[in-house]
């Protein structure tokens, strides 16, 4: 799969905005078919980044949301501000 067919966007509410700034991590709306490792690199690939740990959540709607948290030496925020989504 194409990076771009794994990662659909980025999501942004109030509760990820605290997760950005509390705990380094971004919230993505992925691919159902997409494993952790393949949305570890596509985002690695994509926002230049290093991820740390991934974990997957599929909703009540059926779409899967991917908790990615980032080494400390790259900040969430920053990602998120040239996303634009903060």
């Amino acid at each position: 799969m194409d990076n771009n067919e794994i990662i659909s966007y980025p999501l942004m509410t109030e509760s990820a905005s605290l997760m950005v700034e509390k705990d380094n991590k971004l919230i993505f709306i992925v691919n159902l078919k997409a494993g952790k490792a393949e949305i570890k690199k596509a985002v690695e690939e994509l926002y230049e980044v290093k991820v740390s740990k991934v974990n997957l959540q599929i909703t009540s709607q059926g779409v899967k949301k991917a908790y990615v948290k980032l080494t400390p030496e790259f900040k969430a925020s920053d990602v998120a501000i040239k996303l634009g989504i903060l």
